[in-house]
């Protein structure tokens, strides 16, 4: 942006920002809301929206989003900017609201391209040098309800679950090392008695929080709006679509204030009646839809289920936690390999018992233990 390029050749002779993790949340009585900033050693700057538009700010543009953060007034940031650059008091406050602006108008807007309307430079999926990842999913337990087959879930892989302060100690150096996204999910979370306990942790840290779940125990409404009470962002369902109670918590969830994908995985049990099931998805309410296989064989119906998807206007989502899958649309049709993989890098999987996997299902690849290694160790093993 040009305000930006008007303070590049001054920034070498100011001292960036302190390397960290801000963050801002909309009050209780407005729309949902979570911005993050990383800044890092040079200044730079990783702005998150809501956890899933990530700007890449430059050292002065990073600035912007501090003030922006720590709601100051215009004319305060203004004049703290002209304190630290080479510019008057009134271009520091033009350049200002003209950053608050266009960041106001990218929040309003959640499909406006940032780089074709707002002259941002965008991150490319996964693409980043990043110094955490911006997720780390959270395997809970890998206990499954009655009647499901037990092979779902790798229960053998672990000989323990971590106890609720050790999952509250593993939160705290997740946000510590500047992760600002978590995710419940395993197995099925919402059998460990203290999820709600754990959502209110992360809530209390400022991290955006998700839960991966069957449904099941969110038919109950009461449980429902614990959770909602204690500070869930987003809820990922894994449809089983014979399931009446998952079709009951969808009912009790899209009335809700919080964002809801619905995961369908295509298999034998699915592909036939695949499209019917986005039909219904779609005459309940639902506009967020995510698609997965655990088997090639079923690729053909994953890509019809995906054009009756697109038919319907439903948004498709790839970047989430999605169970016992490894293929989807986004996968297939990007074999070239030209979008790097977010395992690893963008996102961490940690199991029951604390070990660090770049994803779900890599179990070969042990990246150290989140509860006992140092940050560090883990992270660059990747």
């Amino acid at each position: 942006m040009k305000i930006f390029n008007r303070l590049a050749d001054q920034f070498k002779k100011v001292q960036p920002l302190s390397e960290g993790l801000y963050h801002m949340q909309a009050p209780a009585d407005q729309k949902p809301l979570r911005i993050h900033l990383r800044v890092l050693k040079d200044g730079a700057g990783l702005l998150i929206l809501n956890a899933s538009t990530v700007l890449h700010l430059n050292p002065t543009a990073a600035e912007y989003a501090y003030h922006f953060i720590k709601g100051a007034a215009p004319e305060d940031a203004a004049k703290e900017i002209a304190s630290r650059y080479r510019i008057t008091r009134v271009q520091a406050l033009e350049d200002y609201n003209e950053f608050a602006d266009r960041i106001q108008t990218l929040i309003e807007t959640p499909d406006l391209d940032p780089v074709s309307f707002l002259d941002f430079e965008r991150v490319a999926p996964h693409s980043a040098d990043l110094t955490a990842p911006l997720r780390l999913d959270c395997a809970l337990t890998y206990r499954v309800p009655k009647g499901t087959q037990p092979d779902v879930a790798p229960a053998k892989r672990v000989t323990r679950e971590l106890t609720t302060d050790e999952w509250r100690a593993i939160l705290d150096k997740a946000w510590q090392a500047g992760i600002p996204h978590v995710t419940f999910t395993g197995g099925e979370p919402t059998l460990r008695d203290d999820l709600p306990d754990l959502i209110a942790h992360a809530e209390k840290l400022g991290q955006v929080c998700g839960l991966l779940t069957d449904g099941a125990a969110l038919s109950n409404k009461k449980y429902l709006d614990i959770l909602l009470q204690t500070g869930l962002d987003h809820i990922l369902l894994v449809l089983h679509p014979e399931d009446a109670d998952a079709w009951k918590a969808i009912n009790l969830i899209l009335p809700a204030d919080i964002f809801l994908t619905v995961h369908l995985t295509v298999n034998k049990a699915t592909a036939k009646d695949g499209e019917k099931t986005v039909e219904k998805l779609a005459k309940a309410g639902v506009r967020n839809l995510s698609l997965s296989t655990p088997d090639k064989k079923f690729l053909g119906d994953m890509l019809a289920i995906q054009n009756k998807a697109n038919a319907h206007n439903f948004t498709m989502r790839w970047d989430l936690p999605v169970p016992y899958s490894e293929s989807n649309p986004a996968a297939v049709e990007t074999e070239d390999d030209k979008v790097p993989a977010g395992a690893g890098r963008a996102w961490l999987y940690v199991e029951p018992d604390g070990d660090v996997l770049p994803a779900q299902g890599e179990a070969d690849k042990v990246m150290g233990n989140f509860l006992n290694d140092a940050w560090e160790k883990i992270y660059h093993s990747s």
